[in-house]
């Protein structure tokens, strides 16, 4: 079974339309513009368990969705 994500456009979609990302928190001692990109692009967290994602709906509707998603089991949450 497929993850499915209820899109606020759409309505439910495969994951396959989707390409996500996490929100990024860059630390404030980072000051420089180009180290603060590289810090966001490639400095992942990937903790375990509940995650804010944002979502882009790239063969529906283009828009962003955010959701909640446990990375232990990939259910989303409420």
């Amino acid at each position: 079974m497929s993850l499915r994500i209820d899109c606020p456009n759409c309505g439910r979609r495969n994951l396959d339309e989707f390409v996500y990302g996490e929100i990024p928190v860059t630390p404030d001692h980072i000051a420089g513009r180009f180290e603060r990109d590289l810090d966001r692009v490639f400095m992942h967290d990937n903790p375990a368990g509940a995650v804010v994602e944002r979502w882009f709906h790239v063969y529906g509707c283009r828009r962003w969705t955010t959701v909640r998603r446990d990375t232990t089991n990939d259910q989303l949450l409420d």
